[in-house]
C-alpha cells in the first residue's frame, strides 16, 4: 500500500509501537482521509513527535459503555487503525490542521511507561489490510449504492455521482463508512468488521436500520 511518499507492504514496514489518539465517533480506515484539528498541548506534542519521526498515529476510540479510568486515563477501544499524517499546516493561534490518511488497523497490546504526555501502546497490526484490494470483488456494490442514495433521498442530500462512479469498491466502502452519520458503537461495528464484504453488509444494515427507524419501512424508501 502506498500512502504519500511510503510504502507499507509488510509488518516490518510498520513499528511495534505506536502513539494513539483517543477521540470518540472518530473512524478511520485503509485508505480513507480523516481530517483533524490539533488543540490540546499533549496532542500537539504527540503530533510534533510524529512529525519528527515516522508520521504514524494510531486512532482509537473510547472503550464504549466504559466510564471508569485506569490510573486517570480513560479504558480505550481494542481496535484502532494507523494513520500517516499526509497533509499538515498550522493556524497561527496554536493549532495544527492536519489530515491522516489510513494505512490498517490494529489491536492494542500493553501500553508503555513512557515520560510523555501521551499515551504509547504496543500494537498487532492487521497486515491483511495492506492487500485489502484483494477483496474488491466479493463487495455486492449495486446494493451498497442503493443503501446510500436511498439514505441522500431520504434526508434530501446531493453526491457527486460522478466521482462515487469513479471510486473503487475498496474506496467507496470505507469513505462511505468514514462519513457515515452514526454513533461511536456503530463506527466500532464498522471498523471491526472482519473483512471489506463484511464492512459493506454491515454498512448496508445500518443504514437500513436507520431509515426503518426514522421513516418506518426501509423496503419502501430502498426500492
Amino acid at each position: 500500500m502506498q500512502v504519500g511518499n511510503a510504502r507499507y507492504l509488510k509488518s516490518g514496514d510498520l513499528p511495534d509501537a505506536i502513539a494513539v489518539f483517543p477521540l470518540a465517533g472518530a473512524l478511520l480506515l485503509p485508505t480513507g482521509q480523516l481530517p483533524l484539528n490539533i488543540f490540546e498541548p499533549r496532542y500537539l506534542a504527540m503530533f510534533d513527535a510524529a512529525l519528527t519521526g515516522n508520521r504514524l498515529i494510531g486512532m482509537v476510540q473510547p472503550a464504549l459503555g466504559e466510564s471508569d479510568e485506569r490510573h486517570g486515563e480513560t479504558n480505550l477501544a481494542s481496535v484502532g487503525c494507523v494513520g500517516r499524517i499526509t497533509s499538515f499546516a498550522e493556524t497561527g493561534d496554536g493549532r495544527y490542521i492536519v489530515s491522516l490518511t489510513g494505512i490498517c488497523r490494529f489491536r492494542l497490546l500493553e501500553e508503555k511507561e513512557t515520560h510523555n504526555p501521551f499515551r504509547i501502546f504496543r500494537i498487532a497490526p492487521f497486515i491483511a489490510d495492506l492487500s485489502a484490494r484483494d477483496e474488491e470483488d466479493a463487495v455486492d456494490r449495486a446494493a451498497l449504492l442503493t443503501a446510500f442514495k436511498a439514505y441522500l433521498d431520504a434526508n434530501k442530500l446531493e453526491a457527486d455521482w460522478e466521482s462515487v462512479e469513479r471510486a473503487s469498491n475498496l474506496t467507496l466502502v470505507n469513505s462511505l463508512a468514514m462519513m457515515s452519520p452514526f454513533g461511536p458503537a456503530e463506527k466500532q461495528a464498522l471498523l471491526e468488521a472482519p473483512d471489506l464484504k463484511t464492512r459493506a453488509e454491515t454498512l448496508i444494515a445500518i443504514t437500513e436500520i436507520v431509515l426503518a427507524r426514522v421513516f418506518g419501512d426501509s423496503d419502501t424508501v430502498l426500492q
